[in-house]
């Protein structure tokens, strides 16, 4: 066996990304700056190591109860069926996290399934189109619908072992907001450590909600996010994992901020954006943001330590970030094999203490290190 193809075997049963000169072309392709191109890249895109679809929110019941909600399907390229041509072999990997945040009850409900996927959008039970947004497992299932400028999404599931489920429709009310350098988004120093990401910021949300075994949907509305990303390489080896924060302003504004972080904790890579309702993009360069921890909180399952409040010093202002819940960890060692924490927050002006926005925060790699792929 000669070393290159020594190389490629040892990564993928490590699980490792491949080295850029070993890669497809097909996928170095998949990770070059590019305009991105819609309806399509709203679909899949298998040539890449990774994807998800991301959609978070909060949603209002009738009578005030407030809930946060999270549906994410991820794609992972296995690179381990290379040049096997059954229809069995799995070359893609879909994954699929779902949880609701009960702010009444203050405790936090989610689920997750897994799939093999060949590859073939045509896949009926696990698959993900190439065409635009609809990827499923089972009867889990997120979908884009109708033209620019007036889609919307559908998001449906329903878990009884979690006792949840929810059907909600996510209308956008603003144009794609597109990251970094007009959707190539810097994730590191090295040049490959990117990604294509767009966001849908100000989704308006209706729907129905269930909460507990055997309770009546209720009628919900509220306003969410939705992330879409595919990379080969997002990683640098000295990152661990990443904070970030995605916020739907009361303004109709958008802010996103992010750090990727060393194992000492301090930041490797930060980046982010703002865009005022009506407004243009103001993308923030790596030197351009801080992310100041404040109040932790230890998980009593894993141990795990989190800061559930933040400083964000931004281009756009400087803001306090506050959990609405402290447990909102989510434990998927069962499909993608990692433990993050993951909920609903306040956006308060941190001059003012003034609540200015709501949206969610994510804290990756402070269990144990994130490993992509």
């Amino acid at each position: 066996m000669d070393r290159r193809r020594l190389l490629l075997r040892w990564c993928a049963l490590a699980g490792l990304p491949l080295p850029t000169m070993l890669l497809p072309a097909a996928a170095q392709a998949a990770i070059a700056p590019r305009p991105l191109q819609f309806p399509r890249d709203h679909g899949a895109h298998p040539d890449s190591r990774t994807e998800w679809w991301y959609a978070t929110g909060w949603l209002q019941a009738d009578g005030g109860a407030l809930f946060g909600f999270q549906l994410t399907f991820f794609r992972s390229r296995t690179d381990l069926a290379a040049g096997n041509a059954s229809r069995f072999a799995a070359r893609q990997l879909l994954f699929a996290h779902a949880a609701v945040s009960d702010l009444g009850a203050q405790r936090l409900l989610h689920a997750e399934r897994i799939g093999r996927w060949n590859g073939d959008p045509a896949q009926p039970r696990v698959t993900a189109s190439l065409a635009d947004t609809d990827v499923r497992i089972d009867d889990w299932r997120f979908r884009r619908e109708g033209p620019a400028g007036r889609s919307s999404y559908r998001a449906r599931l329903a878990d009884r072992a979690a006792g949840f489920g929810f059907e909600l429709a996510l209308a956008t009310t603003q144009p794609l907001l597109l990251q970094g350098d007009q959707g190539w988004s810097r994730k590191g120093p090295n040049a490959d450590e990117a990604s294509h990401y767009y966001s849908q910021p100000q989704l308006a949300v209706t729907g129905t909600l269930a909460v507990g075994a055997g309770a009546a949907p209720l009628p919900v509305q509220g306003r969410a996010w939705l992330d879409h990303e595919w990379s080969e390489t997002l990683l640098n080896p000295d990152a661990v994992g990443w904070d970030w924060i995605g916020m739907n302003l009361d303004d109709g504004s958008a802010l996103t901020a992010f750090q990727l972080r060393r194992r000492d904790g301090s930041a490797l890579w930060a980046g982010g954006s703002f865009r005022a309702a009506g407004g243009a993009v103001r993308a923030f360069g790596p030197d351009e943001v801080r992310f100041t921890p404040g109040r932790g909180w230890t998980s009593p399952a894993t141990r795990s330590s989190y800061p559930v409040q933040w400083t964000v010093d931004t281009p756009a202002g400087r803001f306090e970030v506050r959990a609405l819940i402290d447990a909102q960890e989510l434990d998927s060692r069962a499909s993608t094999g990692s433990i993050y924490w993951e909920g609903l927050s306040d956006l308060l002006d941190a001059g003012t203490q003034r609540r200015v926005g709501r949206g969610y925060l994510e804290m990756t790699g402070r269990a144990s290190p994130l490993r992509l792929g």
